[in-house]
């Protein structure tokens, strides 16, 4: 057992272990953005860095199928940040805020060596929640888009090269609009946090099955963490309108495989301890 599971499994209870919490007609979420883990001060400038703190968190409360209302912002700051540094950190929590109709209404704030935020979500439910748990011998596998080049964008980073403003590392890509449009034909979902082999491993060992793969992925598709594209599941009967909405909403879907009986083995690096 690795460590984060051994955390996870003292707080085991009917409302934990999802992306999110369920309570009623809300979902509660929470993720960690932190300075030298997840991100360089040298890599983004500081309101890109509260956007995607912000975005990463969203990603999470999208593939509940719940839409995000409030926020909470737990934030470490260093003490020698100056007044604009401070505003420049604002602009990015507030601007994305707003793309998304969430409110902030509180939260802490301390003072602290490096950078580091986490941010609480409340969002509301649309219809029924979809959680990682639901999947079935025959279900279809699928997620979004193009995975790969978060994980290139950080090699090059680490190399000393830079980024555009717009890559997928600096501003992840979420597919709200579709997903929300194809909901009720989604049988379990969970966002690509961590790399779809090990996001994969997760789902397909919570629902006890393994995968016929219908396509060889590279190392990048398999290994590339923070994507935040959305790995799915639904029944061959969906499949047609699935791909309907696909192409309305201009995006990339990649059906790779199907559940059977088995066990699947992530055999990559771990991005937790």
């Amino acid at each position: 057992m690795d460590k984060e599971k051994l955390i996870i499994k003292a707080f085991l209870n009917e409302l934990n272990g999802d992306d999110g919490a369920v309570i009623k007609n809300w979902c509660l979420s929470k993720d960690l953005f932190f300075e030298n883990v997840h991100f360089k001060r040298e890599w983004l400038s500081l309101e890109q860095i509260a956007s995607k703190a912000m975005l990463v968190n969203i990603s999470d409360a999208i593939v509940m199928n719940a839409v995000p209302r409030y926020a909470l912002l737990g934030l470490a700051l260093p003490k020698n940040l100056n007044e604009n540094q401070i505003k420049d950190l604002q602009r990015g929590f507030l601007k994305t805020a707003k793309k998304f109709g969430i409110k902030i209404i509180g939260g802490d704030t301390i003072s602290n060596e490096k950078i580091d935020i986490s941010i609480t979500l409340l969002s509301k439910i649309r219809k029924k929640a979809i959680y990682r748990k639901g999947l079935k011998i025959g279900h279809l596998l699928a997620f979004t888009g193009e995975l790969g080049q978060s994980l290139k964008g950080l090699e090059l980073l680490q190399k000393g090269g830079s980024l555009e403003a717009k890559h997928r590392f600096i501003k992840p890509k979420l597919r709200k609009d579709f997903f929300y449009k194809i909901a009720n034909k989604v049988v379990c979902a969970m966002d690509i946090s961590d790399g779809l082999s090990k996001d994969l491993s997760r789902l397909l060992e919570l629902n006890q099955l393994g995968i016929s793969w219908f396509k060889t992925l590279d190392f990048y598709e398999l290994y590339s963490g923070e994507e935040y594209e959305i790995l799915f599941a639904f029944e061959k009967k969906d499949k047609e309108f699935i791909e309907k909405m696909a192409q309305k909403y201009k995006l990339k879907l990649n059906i790779f495989g199907q559940a059977v009986k088995g066990k699947y083995e992530f055999r990559g690096k771990e991005h937790h301890f």
